[in-house]
């Protein structure tokens, strides 16, 4: 990652993505931020190129950022998008084995 002085408070970044450069421009406050960014988008990007399918970049590109979005969404709490928590999946399955059994009893 390399980065130039643009203007009074801007840097132009070149980031590399899958083996291909790519110059952004951003605030020099921000630099450690986009060049981090860009270095998950790189490993997402590049996991899913190795799955063994032969895939486009842009098709690539937009399955990482699906997978990037419902993460965000999961730390977000949405509903409908979280992971229910194991522990308590397997507990209300024992409290219905419990139920069962003690009505099985009556």
């Amino acid at each position: 990652m390399t980065a130039a002085k643009l203007g009074k408070d801007s840097l132009s970044v070149t980031v590399r993505i899958m083996g291909k450069e790519y110059s952004v421009a951003c605030p020099q406050e921000e630099h450690e931020a986009l060049v981090k960014s860009a270095d998950y988008l790189n490993e997402r990007m590049t996991s899913i190129r190795k799955r063994g399918r032969a895939l486009g970049a842009e098709r690539i590109a937009v399955m990482a950022a699906l997978n990037i979005a419902r993460e965000l969404l999961e730390m977000r709490g949405i509903d409908g998008v979280s992971q229910p928590d194991a522990a308590a999946v397997a507990r209300v399955k024992q409290l219905r084995l419990d139920i069962d059994s003690t009505l099985a009893l009556e």
